[in-house]
């Protein structure tokens, strides 16, 4: 007879947890709401008005709780429950200040948002005991400083713009205010952005919500963006008012007009701002009725092919006495902005600047598609712009700016080695007003005063206060601008080049970003010679007459093309 083996119990294996009795588990629900009607009881019994009121008025929420529909969780967890959505409206707040670690960016990290408070401030914003960046990280990217590096005196660093077209041209900072609106912003911000810009002497995109009293008030230099509202120069059908443009444009405070083509939160989408927020001021300068929501479309109706947009940026330049008009994109398909540089050649006539939005920006709401899944983000669709121009060869008939997630002196020196003429930065500046970065700039309870109309918390932001740490933010970043260029020894950041720059890839190896990113020879495109081959598809599939694309094209280049197994589709493009 075989001997019967020993059972050995597997102690790994967790054993299944037993439910709790029925009555446990009611108690514990509803353990909350007992103990208020408890309190509310012992209040009565010892006629303590404090117990009553706290008492009766937890027992009249429970009460309540358990014959709402709405919520499951209030039904199961009388008074209690609330305590979620307590936490929940908090939870921001409480991953900031207590869970987040410095360099986690959601989407700014603790790091970069106290860089901003302390420049803002004016105060010091040297740290001890080193850097907390792993330098060996894929990704990491470092200036090559110089042996022959001195400090620069002058940080006022300028650009300007205005091509033969322009009769008035500008002379801006580096670096400025991105767009945002009133509306989006409180009036209060709007006041404390405007006098920093004053006194910092730099520039203040007023956003597609058209120019307020606010901006007006203190005088400082304004770039106007006309979004696809047209708001402030618009018709009762909300479409372009040539006359109602041009008298806004002459003011001696506008210096540049910008074209909203589409931005990098939401790009295609359109914008909206809630009814909620919408008070008689806004009204009124917007030029749209209260009550509702005022929407954004997702297009202009003032054009609808490349060679009307050349067409309208020179109407703008003409009603505004020739002052210095562009446009801000976020790049989608790549072949439609190379249309629009397509009708520039065919018409001979430039716009005098182009700002490239990244997806990666955004200062008010959008759908989390959006916001994450739709747009190019900054360096991809700046260099897209860049080599477009650059392989079109007219790069120098035009100054291009660029905006997303810029805050720091670094951020700003790495675009303009890129190739970028100048820098915006919103969230930075929202930051230096007093953005604690709570993401409740949808719901007009912004906890600081700078997104909200409520008039009660926008009186907390107080506007002189602000206004000087606008100003010391702007001057203090490009004094720390300046201390890197200095520190690779040149002498305008004009001089930054991508061959300044390293970057750790995957493997540990390290390339210069001259090496790193495609950067277009000079005409190539207009030879089709492109050593990027899409770039040489997607600039055959553009067309000056549409935005759409020319497949014809794309497949006879294909059959000239000397790769003759190339797909005739339009190609999932790459850029190197």
């Amino acid at each position: 007879m075989p001997q019967t083996q020993p059972h050995h119990h597997n102690s790994s294996k967790p054993k299944p947890k037993k439910p709790l009795p029925y009555a446990v588990g009611l108690l514990l629900r509803y353990s909350t709401f007992a103990a208020s009607i408890c309190l509310l009881g012992a209040g009565i019994l010892l006629m303590h008005w404090s117990l009553i009121i706290i008492g009766g008025l937890a027992t009249a929420l429970g009460i309540y709780d358990l014959f709402q529909t709405k919520h499951s969780i209030l039904s199961n967890y009388p008074v209690a429950g609330h305590l979620r959505f307590l936490f929940e409206d908090f939870r921001p707040e409480i991953r900031q200040y207590f869970l987040e670690d410095e360099k986690e960016k959601v989407p700014f990290s603790r790091q970069q948002r106290t860089l901003v408070y302390q420049r803002a401030k004016n105060i010091s914003d040297t740290n001890a005991f080193g850097t907390l960046d792993d330098l060996y990280k894929q990704g990491t990217e470092w200036f090559l400083q110089s042996a022959v590096s001195a400090p620069l005196k002058n940080k006022d660093f300028r650009i300007d713009v205005g091509g033969k077209r322009c009769k008035q041209p500008y002379n801006m900072s580096v670096f400025n205010i991105s767009a945002m609106s009133f509306g989006s912003l409180s009036a209060n911000a709007i006041m404390a952005l405007n006098h920093g810009a004053k006194i910092g002497n730099f520039t203040h995109d007023t956003g597609e919500g058209a120019i307020s009293p606010y901006h007006r008030k203190f005088g400082g230099d304004l770039i106007w963006e006309i979004g696809t509202g047209y708001f402030g120069c618009r018709d009762d059908d909300g479409n372009f008012d040539a006359d109602s443009f041009a008298e806004k444009a002459v003011d001696d405070q506008v210096k540049m007009i910008e074209i909203k083509l589409s931005q990098g939160a939401k790009p295609g989408k359109g914008g909206v701002l809630p009814s909620s927020k919408i008070t008689d001021e806004i009204s009124e300068t917007r030029q749209v009725p209260r009550g509702q929501d005022c929407v954004s479309p997702a297009s202009h109706s003032a054009f609808s092919t490349p060679l009307e947009l050349v067409e309208f940026w020179q109407k703008l330049r003409d009603l505004s006495g020739g002052k210095p008009v562009g446009f801000k994109l976020c790049i989608g398909q790549p072949w439609q902005f190379m249309a629009i540089v397509k009708a520039m050649i065919e018409t001979d006539n430039y716009p005098d600047f182009i700002v490239v939005d990244g997806a990666e920006g955004g200062t008010g709401a959008a759908p989390v598609e959006f916001m994450d899944s739709v747009g190019m983000p900054l360096i991809d669709g700046f260099l897209l712009v860049h080599n477009t121009l650059v392989g079109a060869g007219i790069r120098d008939k035009i100054k291009v700016g660029v905006s997303g997630k810029i805050v720091s002196g670094f951020d700003v020196a790495r675009m303009l080695a890129l190739g970028a003429d100048w820098c915006n930065s919103a969230r930075g500046f929202m930051f230096a007003v007093g953005c604690i970065q709570s993401r409740s700039c949808h719901t007009n309870t912004c906890p600081t005063g700078v997104a909200t109309q409520d008039p009660y918390r926008q009186q907390a932001l107080d506007v002189p206060t602000k206004s000087e740490r606008v100003a010391n933010f702007h001057k203090n970043t490009l004094k720390s601008l300046g201390s890197i260029v200095g520190a690779v020894g040149l002498s305008h950041p004009d001089d930054l080049m991508p061959y300044h720059i390293a970057r750790r890839m995957h493997d540990g190896q390290i390339k210069l970003l001259s090496k790193f990113y495609y950067f277009a020879d000079k005409g190539a495109l207009l030879e089709q010679s492109a050593r990027s081959d899409v770039y040489n598809q997607m600039w055959v599939m553009a067309t000056a007459e549409s935005f759409l694309a020319d497949n014809d094209a794309l497949i006879a280049y294909n059959v000239d093309s000397r790769d003759k197994g190339k797909s005739t589709k339009i190609p999932a493009f790459e850029l190197p």
